[in-house]
């Protein structure tokens, strides 16, 4: 695929200005009104109008096509990920399973600090085995259900399970995206990944102990009543482990997009509501027919449709040449160490998969500890602005009104600190691998 260098050219400058923009609407979604996916997607449909009239114009059309066409593969992707995902998480808290767990964890007499620190651990003990985005739904439900009464709380658990699965997904290859990147690319074997486990505890203990003193005290109001499941919630339980697991297995056995496990998982679910259905209506029993279309009709569009905007406009940038440019500007004007850090915050504002990719291509010559490096900068910077990563703005439309992006803004000064205090770990901890 040929790459054209647009950067200087009319159409880089209106695709530059048109980002920041439809950003702006989005850091400003509170105060206008207007939902988060509304600005990115006409930014993302304008920019690539451009690209396609500036290829046009130098007789490179077909090039523009090859361009569009492999960003919609990657958006498909997400986009069958995500819908499997969330139609499990909203199926789960269908059949009562949140409520149950909720139910749970207060009987333990636990208070909302402790709840706190356990809701944060569980995030990054499980995004290291699912993936960030999936751990962050489903943790952010939890929260939502015991965080009900108490919305501050709710709100600082949640900026706690976003940083704790960022950091959590960082330390495993198929823990985030950008960590499945550089392991196909064969820059890291599957085994060093596990050399980040320190620094990405400490990425999310700092910013967590700092948060801790303005947890409220107390503990949840008890349920008055203990809380059944729905009949088939462990069996959705154990198919969505069952779907994470194939699509595991059709990436690392069988060198397929993880989305087409994950399809295959919906199928599972599908077979269960049949099932149950049969069941409940031979028995006059509502709460045993399960309606896995209507959780699918369920899914946050507004999310979606935000990350189709994103990766489009994003890409559209990548195409013209900027991405490229930075990466360039960067690794050969400053030096791996202060580029893979720098990298790693602006995945705060620009996704960390087309980062990624742009450090990829690139191909800088740098050690093992630097390629570590650019991994858990990649993979937990994000975390320093709630739309910096895909658990960040999940979340964000999971848990609207409580978890927001002023919310998040006003401790990003605590993530940060547990960013640096990460690449020192890092540095330290590593230091053979440099």
């Amino acid at each position: 695929m040929e790459h054209v260098d647009l950067t200087g050219h009319w159409a880089g400058y209106a695709a530059l200005a048109i980002f920041f923009v439809a950003y702006l609407l989005v850091i400003l979604e509170e105060m206008t009104g207007m939902r988060k996916s509304k600005p990115v997607l006409i930014a993302a449909g304008l920019i690539w109008g451009m690209i396609g009239v500036a290829f046009t114009a130098i007789g490179q059309a077909p090039a523009a096509h090859e361009h569009a066409a492999a960003v919609i593969e990657e958006y498909g992707e997400l986009f069958l990920f995500l819908l499997v995902a969330i139609t499990y998480v909203n199926t789960l808290e269908e059949r009562r399973g949140f409520e149950v767990l909720r139910g749970w964890l207060v009987r333990q007499g636990l208070s909302y600090r402790q709840l706190f620190l356990l809701t944060g651990f569980l995030s990054f003990l499980l995004s290291g085995i699912l993936d960030n985005l999936t751990t962050a739904l489903v943790m952010g439900a939890v929260v939502m259900a015991l965080g009900r009464d108490n919305p501050r709380f709710a709100m600082l658990s949640c900026i706690s399970v976003v940083v704790a699965a960022n950091a959590g997904g960082a330390f495993s290859p198929f823990g985030d995206i950008t960590t499945l990147m550089v392991w196909q690319k064969g820059k890291l074997e599957f085994f060093e990944f596990f050399d980040l486990f320190l620094p990405s505890v400490v990425n999310w203990l700092v910013p967590a102990l700092l948060m801790f003193l303005a947890v409220p005290k107390g503990r949840p109001a008890r349920l008055e009543e203990h809380v059944t499941a729905k009949p088939g919630m462990w069996g959705v339980v154990i198919l969505f482990a069952a779907t994470i697991a194939t699509s595991v297995c059709f990436k690392n056995y069988l060198s397929l997009p993880p989305a087409m496990g994950m399809m295959l998982g919906l199928g599972y679910l599908q077979l269960l509501a049949y099932a149950l259905s049969l069941k409940g209506g031979r028995r006059g029993d509502e709460d045993m027919v399960l309606d896995s279309f209507a959780q699918v009709q369920r899914v946050e569009w507004d999310t979606l449709l935000f990350f189709f905007g994103i990766i489009f406009a994003v890409g559209g940038l990548g195409v013209l040449g900027y991405l490229a440019l930075a990466s360039k500007v960067l690794y050969t004007g400053l030096g791996p160490l202060p580029a893979n850090v720098i990298v790693g915050a602006l995945s705060s504002i620009v996704d960390n998969i087309p980062l990624m990719f742009a450090v990829l291509t690139m191909d800088p010559a740098m050690s093992d500890g630097h390629w570590l490096l650019i991994t858990l900068t990649c993979g937990v910077g994000g975390s320093i602005l709630s739309v910096g990563s895909a658990a960040g703005v999940a979340l964000m439309g999971q848990a609207r009104g409580i978890y927001t992006f002023s919310s998040h803004l006003k401790w990003s000064w605590a993530v940060i600190l547990g960013y640096a205090a990460s690449i020192l770990v890092h540095l330290v901890w590593n230091a053979a691998l440099f």
